[in-house]
């Protein structure tokens, strides 16, 4: 009978060599960061990114199903001193995580990383507000770790190929989330590459079509991922451990492919991915902006307004991802946000592609829903071509009486290669959080994270948030 033997190397052995090298760089790199280590501009754009995200969120907030949701998570989960920001409630901090990641995506106004192909900020701010001010942490530790949260999820979007199948929300943010949380807890380096590895595997099977066809669940994955990056912090430090490289486990194999580590640490520390952010003005699913750019620019042209029944038709041609957003009935508000044809049509209809041009008013005009069934949408692989760096569309535009107007954007207004300037991101903060707290309020939260940075601690900031909406506000 012949013997068999097997190499059996001990257990920790195995772990050592099978973690990748990129996770030990990443681990030694969160746990020593500092705010010192940001650049100036790094600082100034995180900064941003903060007021931006706490004007989507208080604006969100308005909606009646993050009322509901607020009274319900109220009953359920108890009060707590976490503020469901635009709400006037205080919430436990899981409860105030998902809340008010849900109404930062309830309004498809969130900034977001055209490279990471997602949204990685509305991950991990709701997730900062709720533990940051429990840990006495200062407005220096709430950005640094902000920045780094955004890196590692933007860092994984950029990595990995997620199915076609699959909604970027509530994937990668869920590790954003938790290495963000782990470092206002000045974890070490161990504990950092532990709590990756367990969130990497706590993340969302999402699926794209949710917000194809209005499913607003869709917008509770962001929520979600900021819950679970609180959840992943408390089970490393409970002593609960992952698998030895979750993330390439996960990225590489399971929610997608083509998972590249070089990627992971490509002049990491040099190049921040939080300031090469984009921001949005137009209320609708980021695909549609570039054809909602050159629209706007047809509609310069043509005197500064087209009367939608005088619009014989649109056509579009665009990018893989925009031509998808080709459905011209959508059934409530958020598909209307992802309907190429009816942001084009409510555009004209109202002048902008605002908050209010997708409520179901908006929706249900009939001059509007005529002039969206007028709209076609086709791919162009030649553009296609030219993600991600540009995200171009080309709209033509026949009258009636049949004159025609051509635009083309190659870019989106917001993007890195044609950014809103500071004034213009708290111009819009100022549009969202004034109509929910008055003007007077809004500028002091401004104000409070202009300078954010030199406080001692967020009881200024939580005090602020905490504050009750103004009678009748709304967006």
């Amino acid at each position: 009978m012949t013997s068999l033997s097997f190499d059996v190397k001990p257990a920790s052995q195995l772990l050592a060599a099978a973690r990748p090298s990129w996770l030990d760089r990443w681990g030694t790199f969160a746990a020593g960061l500092t705010v010192a280590d940001l650049p100036a501009p790094v600082v100034e754009r995180t900064t941003l990114v903060l007021l931006d995200c706490i004007g989507v969120i208080a604006a969100g907030m308005q909606e009646p199903e993050c009322r509901a949701l607020a009274a319900r998570l109220a009953q359920t989960g108890g009060s707590g001193d976490c503020p469901a920001i635009g709400s006037g409630r205080g919430l436990a901090a899981g409860s105030a995580a998902l809340l008010n990641g849900l109404a930062g995506t309830m309004l498809e106004l969130d900034e977001g990383n055209q490279y990471a192909r997602g949204h990685p900020a509305i991950h991990v701010v709701p997730a900062l507000l709720a533990a940051g001010p429990r840990l006495k942490s200062s407005g220096a530790d709430l950005l640094t770790a902000l920045a780094l949260g955004y890196e590692i999820g933007s860092r994984i979007g950029i990595a990995a190929k997620l199915l076609v199948t699959t909604h970027p929300h509530g994937t990668w943010g869920t590790a954003g989330a938790a290495l963000a949380v782990a470092h206002l807890n000045r974890a070490d380096a161990a504990m950092m590459i532990e709590t990756l590895n367990i969130a990497s595997t706590l993340g969302l099977a999402t699926s794209r079509r949710t917000m194809l066809e209005g499913g607003t669940v869709r917008n509770a994955y962001a929520g979600v991922s900021n819950q679970l990056g609180l959840t992943a912090w408390d089970l490393a430090a409970s002593g609960i451990i992952g698998e030895t490289d979750g993330i390439g486990s996960v990225f590489g194999g399971v929610i997608a492919s083509d998972f590249r580590p070089e990627l992971m640490v490509e002049e990491l520390g040099e190049r921040w991915e939080i300031a090469r952010n984009y921001f949005k003005r137009h209320a609708a699913c980021r695909y549609t902006h570039g054809a909602l750019d050159a629209l706007g620019d047809i509609v310069a042209k043509a005197g500064g307004r087209i009367d939608p029944a005088e619009v014989a038709a649109i056509e579009v041609d665009t990018y893989v991802w925009a031509a998808q957003l080709d459905g011209a009935e959508p059934k409530n508000m958020l598909a209307a946000k992802f309907s190429l044809p009816f942001a084009l049509a409510t555009f004209l209809a109202n002048g902008a592609a605002t908050p209010e041009a997708f409520r179901d008013g908006a929706r249900q005009d009939a001059a509007t829903r005529d002039l969206a069934r007028r709209v076609t949408v086709r791919e162009d692989r030649g553009l296609t071509a030219r993600l991600p760096g540009l995200r171009p569309a080309r709209v033509r535009l026949t009258l009636t009486d049949g004159r025609r107007f051509e635009a083309e954007a190659l870019t989106n207004k917001g993007d890195t290669e044609d950014p809103y300037s500071p004034d213009e991101v708290r111009a819009k903060f100022a549009d969202l959080a004034g109509p929910v707290w008055g003007a007077s309020h809004a500028a002091a939260i401004a104000d409070c994270v202009a300078s954010i940075d030199r406080a001692a601690d967020l009881s200024t900031l939580t005090r602020l948030l905490s504050a009750p909406a103004a009678a009748g506000g709304s967006v």
